[in-house]
């Protein structure tokens, strides 16, 4: 299956930690992709309500006063889902943010989101071993910056959901052009989880 026509939905979240099963969303972000094009009047941004204004909340430069007037989680997901639809789910290091939703929606729905996935990062792993890149300086560890970096794309809004997706989503149609380039267009193709040769 080709990738034109596919609505791929670039998503990041931001939580209270790094343990999905016990840390909660503070906020998620998206924005759609179709046909190499980002549509920005297809996107989706909401701050979830948190009972408690922590460290991680503040980092992510929300006040007390947003936290305690956020959207309730179950309210929250439910807009989200009805937004995501059959969309294919991408982002950078995608599986936190799945987890962390997959998480929150078994405990209000008691099921997940049976979405495809791509993740940029195996995505740019996978080109690079196509020799997709030969010429650009590497990306760092092939970090969110560091595509930005070598796609000469403005870090604009970082670490927050909405920022990051967009961010995310500009590197997205950055691989996609690569990805032609190289034959590496069918969805399976794009989707395919990086393996490192052993």
């Amino acid at each position: 299956m080709k990738s034109e026509g596919v609505r791929f939905v670039v998503l990041d979240t931001e939580t209270t930690g790094l343990d999905p099963r016990r840390d909660r969303i503070i906020t998620i972000g998206a924005v759609a992709v179709v046909d190499g094009e980002i549509l920005l009047d297809d996107s989706f941004e909401v701050l979830l309500r948190m009972a408690y204004n922590n460290s991680s909340v503040m980092v992510h430069g929300i006040t007390r006063d947003e936290a305690v007037a956020g959207m309730e989680e179950r309210e929250a997901l439910t807009l989200f889902l009805e937004y995501l639809r059959d969309g294919v789910i991408v982002g950078h290091h995608i599986g936190h943010d799945i987890q962390a939703l997959n998480y929150a929606c078994e405990r209000h729905f008691g099921t997940t989101m049976p979405n495809r996935s791509l993740d940029t990062m195996d995505l740019a792993l996978h080109l690079d071993d196509a020799g997709a890149f030969a010429g650009r300086p590497m990306a760092a560890g092939f970090s969110l910056d560091g595509l930005c970096e070598m796609f000469g794309i403005k870090p604009h809004d970082r670490h927050t959901a909405g920022g990051d997706a967009l961010l995310t989503a500009h590197v997205f149609l950055r691989l996609l052009r690569a990805a032609k380039r190289v034959g590496r267009d069918s969805l399976a193709q794009l989707c395919e989880p990086y393996k490192a040769a052993t």
